[in-house]
């Protein structure tokens, strides 16, 4: 074959023992060097063969010993020796020193530019240990964040120079303690918020306790642990993050609101709503992370099925009436609000927006910020919006009768109004919106369309594997009878490319057009029941149903659909 002469001492080993075919082995060689990719890689992630079978034909092939990588503890490696620079270039992990020896983790022992390069770096004669590739990327990784949180070798910098500044209105504060200054300290709460973004949370907790202080993130809705500093630089990371948050350092006593933005390039920003809380042994500090981008990823990006997309993209072409999403805290009712208005937002329109606070950023539209100290509440902004001639009003949360009427009333003469109510459903909506005081015929002229909403964790599409699930629990779960065997159940199980088993979030909607039959179910003063069962009766979706729906596709497990829906 004319491309054996360029087939690696191990390719041509796993063709000798049957692993690879002499095609396979070449084609791999191609693929990995057109991908910069080494090889073991590539054949590892195309499943060509198992990261077992080539590490004991590259251990026999050279007389390197096998080591169990896994039953290795990440704190005994010397990192000190190996920068983390040559550890990620090579993808190489230092176990032990022994006298002049340095004993290295690698998949592909013959590695030669690896092993000199870290002979060269740390003066020690370098010896390659053999390691399955997969495990051996896991535990590079793990050892990478265990050095990552603490204070040493953090030279990057990068980490000195992120330009950070406040995003709150008032820039009365000139307070820049010392303490806050510390270069360790400043470098460690950059890595923490450049970490969050790379690992694409959605919150950061920064927690105080008597004996400990651990910081978490939240990321596909799930708190996980991201480092446990000292508990006795508590003070100095809370003034630290309300220094760069423009907030009060010398107040502990209250709960303080503040926003910081981290500028990552010269186009892109993120900004952290910043939150503190007086506990017993410090203050706990809470930065939910707001990316812009988020509202721009466009409607196909959310989840919806393509009929009720297009139940939304209806109500948006409407002059008038009023679109309602629901949902508890955190169910991505202000991305489904965004991507609406970022739809809508040109040049021929005037869009205003009151919230409280504003999370996205977005040109062109002109947002208010409510503040009930001076009095601007909803109501307040929505009359101030309906003197300056809108076309779109978006308000944060209908919380009360008066805010209710105002935007009912804006919805009846001829503006488009977009709101959220925190509710479990459609139909609770509508009753809800009655229980404030609104009228009924109010409610029915008014409202075109309801949102409900949940965001449920995607599996991951490298890892998830098939369930046998049994045809009764099936059912019981609220599937079809004659629609069992037409699909695949998947569940988690886990790599190292997510979380879990689950790598990012899905929406998961019940879009529900308020037709001439709701309504008059409405203006009868009927409960949220009659509503569902109106609902299903004109062909919407509920939650469950739409999650299942989820299931069907793929797209997520059974057991994340019963975790943010009823479950039956």
């Amino acid at each position: 074959m004319e491309n054996a002469a360029l087939l690696s001492g191990l390719a041509k080993r796993l063709i000798r023992d049957n692993i690879l075919s002499s095609e396979e082995a070449a084609t791999a060689t191609e693929t990995a060097a057109s991908q910069k990719i080494p090889f073991i890689t590539h054949i590892v992630q195309s499943n060509m063969a198992s990261a077992r079978e080539i590490a004991i034909a590259a251990s026999d092939e050279f007389g390197s010993p096998v080591i169990d990588i896994e039953s290795v503890a990440s704190d005994v490696a010397p990192g000190e020796l190996v920068s983390e620079n040559l550890i990620r270039k090579h993808r190489a992990l230092p176990l032990f020193k022994r006298g002049t020896r340095l004993f290295v983790a690698l998949a592909d022992p013959t590695n030669l530019p690896a092993l000199d390069e870290i002979k060269f770096n740390t003066g020690l004669n370098t010896e390659a240990i053999v390691a399955e590739a997969d495990k051996l990327e896991v535990a590079i990784e793990k050892y990478l964040e265990s050095q990552d949180t603490t204070f040493q070798d953090m030279g990057d910098a990068d980490l000195d120079d992120l330009d950070i500044e406040a995003g709150g209105e008032d820039d009365t504060q000139d307070v820049t303690p010392d303490a806050a200054d510390d270069a360790p300290i400043v470098r460690f709460v950059n890595k923490i918020l450049l970490d969050a973004i790379k690992m694409g949370a959605s919150d950061i907790h920064f927690e105080p306790y008597e004996k400990a202080y651990r910081i978490r993130f939240r990321a596909d809705g799930i708190l996980q642990e991201a480092a446990k500093p000292p508990v006795n630089l508590s003070g100095k990371l809370a003034a630290r993050l309300k220094v760069m948050s423009q907030l009060d350092i010398s107040e502990r006593r209250i709960p303080q609101d503040g926003r910081i933005k981290l500028k990552l390039s010269k186009t892109r920003a993120i900004d952290f709503r910043v939150n503190t809380l007086p506990t017993l042994f410090g203050e706990k500090i809470v930065l939910r992370i707001l990316d812009p981008d988020s509202a721009k990823l466009g409607i196909d990006a959310l989840g919806y099925e393509d009929e009720q997309k297009q139940l939304y993209l209806d109500a948006l072409e409407q002059p008038q009436g009023m679109i309602l999403v629901t949902g508890p805290t955190g169910s991505g009712k202000t991305v489904s609000l965004y991507t609406g208005l970022n739809i809508l937002n040109t040049p021929e329109r005037n869009i205003s927006t009151a919230e409280d606070p504003a999370e996205i950023n977005l040109e062109g539209i002109n947002q208010v910020n409510v503040n009930s100290k001076v009095g601007l509440d909803f109501g307040a902004a929505l009359r101030a919006f309906l003197r300056q001639d809108p076309d779109i009003v978006m308000v944060g949360e209908i919380r009360d009768l008066e805010t209710a009427n105002i935007a009912i009333k804006a919805a009846q003469t001829g503006h488009l109004v977009l709101s959220t109510l925190h509710t479990n459903s459609a139909p609770e909506t509508l009753t809800r919106l009655r229980n404030m005081g609104v009228p009924a015929f109010n409610i029915a002229t008014s409202v075109s369309l309801i949102i409900a909403q949940r965001l449920g964790r995607r599996l991951c599409g490298h890892c998830k594997q098939e369930m046998d699930i049994p045809k009764e629990t099936l059912i019981a779960e609220g599937f079809k009878e004659e629609e069992i065997g037409t699909f695949k159940v998947y569940g988690p199980k886990g790599c190292d490319k997510c979380n879990n088993g689950y790598k990012g979030r899905v929406g998961i909607y019940e879009v529900v057009r308020i037709t001439d039959k709701i309504s008059r179910i409405i203006m009868e003063e009927g409960n949220a029941i009659e509503i569902a069962d109106a609902s299903k009766a004109e062909g919407f979706n509920d939650l469950r149903t739409s999650g299942l729906m989820k299931v069907k596709q793929g797209v997520t497990s059974l057991e994340e659909v019963n975790r943010v829906t009823t479950g039956h």
